[in-house]
């Protein structure tokens, strides 16, 4: 069967088009702007590749530019109400729903110029102040406009153009334009130069000098013949200049809105520039203040010091080859340089040092006779010069570590002093931190002698003893004792050996000079005679032995009896009555009680 033409299908290889879908607008940022325009929205969606309008209702907003398929900028034209925003296409239009607000803006109000005068060239920075200068579009110096930067809502930084006479600044927002504030063109003055100093220098250039006259304020240029340098505006009548490089005898201008000062002159020399070699002594404190002494060369007519770029405190010519100045104040290492008509000279390092910081002493207290080693504590010690115990030097002292010194103390009179450490960042002192202690005295021990075994206690009498560390018998320590006042101490007695020993105290202030304490053997019986007696006593007994010199007891068992001490060696006892039987006789010293020998008692015969 035939097919009609109008049923014939396309071929596979025949073209084919599809229509280009329409914009779609999904979101707009922000979502609300002045009702005087000019707020500037992004709108997101698709399909914006080729959009030819945006509508914020049916007027169409400014300044469009199609960033991407999916993003669009568009300032907004005024406005009421809430409408839709709408791209177009080639493709058609977009139908979301998307909206845009409206809000009324209060014009911008001006409440004050900074400065309110400027000469008639204009270029005067001027402050506003007042309300409402979000979105500023415009500055105006009454028709003229000017160059401006919102620094925030209540300020602007405007740069006044050129005019005459007084005329009234206004800044334009969304919100409408402000009122108005008088701002007067005054009639500037050229400059006037009076003087340059120093007014020579290297033909190098590089020479600092001050420019002295009238009317430099506002300085658009300083120039060296036809050479322009850099430089500071100091006030309406000084500006400091940087020579550069030159040759012979030149005219130094000071160029203002108000003109072209006179000149004066400058002359280029061809003097070398000074050379350093030392730097004497090379660190001292942050705050300043240490007179250093510069060695090198060239030195003469030295215009400045400076250490970095801080002028030295003052500084003093003593000739050719040295200079002495005073550190200004100052942190880390900076390069101190000398500057003359020859030029800048090397510069040679100088370091700031932080000063030393004492947080702890140990021990805190020592005698008075000094010669004891103290450990200071704290913080920046390296480098340290001096250590002073009050107003007298450490013995000898060595630094550790940044952190520790080790410290000979000195003699001194009893009483609490501070510690200072110096060193080249100044100085640090620990009020009060150091006790001189006077060295113990002793006077006498009670009893002066006791026991082999020790165990018995003594009392020890003097002065300065109440800081007590020790009691020494000879060379053995107390048992133990307690310190009863400034001037008593009572001690339990070591063991020892025969015969005398040197007693002693010490305290923080020394060793005491010594008292003597002996130590005594216990007495010895060797033999008795008669070795027995009657029960009814009354007799006496003849004790022969040893070390009975001391005694101070005999005992018939427990019971203690008369004796007569005959000498060293004897002694006769008085015996007491008692039960028949033996008893213990005992003789009793200061060195302790002799062993026993028997004496039997033996009843009478009966009748």
């Amino acid at each position: 069967m035939a097919v009609k033409p109008s049923e014939n299908l396309p071929s596979d290889s025949a073209p084919q088009s599809l229509a280009a879908a329409p914009p779609a607008v999904l979101s707009v940022s922000p979502t609300s702007g002045a009702t005087g325009g000019g707020t500037v929205v992004t709108v997101n969606g698709t399909g914006f590749t080729g959009a030819t309008a945006v509508r914020f209702g049916a007027t169409q907003g400014t300044t469009v530019t199609v960033v991407s398929d999916t993003q669009i900028t568009v300032t907004s034209p005024p406005g009421t109400g809430t409408v839709q925003v709408t791209v177009t296409t080639p493709a058609g239009t977009s139908n979301q729903f998307v909206t845009f607000g409206y809000t009324a803006t209060p014009a911008p109000v001006l409440s004050a110029l900074s400065p309110n005068t400027g000469p008639a060239s204009g270029g005067t920075v001027v402050t506003l102040s007042g309300t409402g200068f979000t979105g500023a579009t415009a500055v105006r110096f009454g028709s003229v406009a000017a160059s401006f930067t919102v620094v925030s809502s209540t300020q602007i930084a405007a740069t006044a153009p050129a005019g005459s006479g007084t005329a009234q600044v206004t800044v334009t927002t969304p919100g409408g334009t402000s009122n108005g504030l008088p701002y007067t063109y005054t009639a500037v003055s050229a400059p006037v130069l009076s003087s340059v100093s120093p007014n020579t220098g290297p033909a190098a250039g590089g020479t600092v000098v001050t420019l002295s006259g009238t009317g430099l304020a506002g300085a658009t240029a300083v120039r060296f013949g036809s050479v322009s340098a850099s430089f500071t505006v100091v006030s309406s009548t000084q500006i400091t200049a940087v020579a550069p490089a030159g040759t012979g005898t030149v005219q130094v201008t000071v160029t203002t809105p108000g003109g072209t000062s006179n000149g004066v002159a400058f002359t280029y020399t061809s003097v070398a520039a000074p050379a350093l070699s030392s730097v004497s002594p090379n660190s001292g404190p942050a705050a300043g203040g240490t007179a250093v002494t510069l060695t090198g060369s060239g030195l003469t007519n030295a215009s400045a010091v400076r250490f970095g770029s801080t002028p030295a405190t003052s500084f003093t010519v003593v000739s050719d080859t040295v200079i002495t100045a005073v550190a200004p104040a100052g942190t880390g290492t900076v390069q101190v340089t000398v500057t003359t008509p020859g030029g800048t000279s090397n510069g040679l390092s100088y370091t700031y040092v932080v000063a030393p910081t004492l947080t702890a002493v140990s021990p805190n207290q020592g005698p008075t006779s000094g010669g004891n080693t103290v450990t200071l504590t704290g913080t920046h010690l390296t480098g340290t010069t001096a250590v002073a115990f009050g107003t007298t030097p450490a013995v000898s002292f060595t630094v550790v570590s940044p952190t520790q010194i080790t410290a000979v103390a000195p003699a001194s009179v009893a009483g609490v002093v501070s510690i200072t450490v110096t060193g080249p960042g100044g100085t640090s002192t620990l009020p009060n931190s150091y006790f001189f202690v006077n060295a113990p005295v002793l006077t006498a021990v009670t009893p002066l002698s006791g026991p082999l075994a020790g165990g018995n206690t003594v009392t020890l009498v003097g002065s300065s003893l109440v800081e007590a560390t020790a009691v020494r018998f000879g060379s053995t320590a107390a048992t133990s004792f307690t310190v009863v006042s400034d001037s008593q101490i009572t001690a339990v007695v070591p063991a020892g050996l025969a015969g005398p020993v040197q007693v002693t105290v010490t305290t923080a202030g020394g060793t005491s000079n010594p008292v003597t304490y002996t130590y005594l053997t216990p007495p010895v019986i060797t033999s008795l005679s008669p070795t027995q007696g009657s029960t009814s006593g009354g007799s006496t007994v003849t004790l022969t032995g040893s070390n009975f010199s001391q005694a101070t007891k005999v005992f018939f068992g427990s019971q203690p009896v008369g004796f007569t001490l005959v000498s060293d060696t004897h002694l006769v006892a008085d015996v007491p009555a008692g039960a028949p039987g033996p008893v213990n006789v005992t003789v009793v010293g200061p060195g302790g009680t002799s062993a026993p020998q028997t004496y039997t008692r033996v009843s009478s015969p009966g009748i």
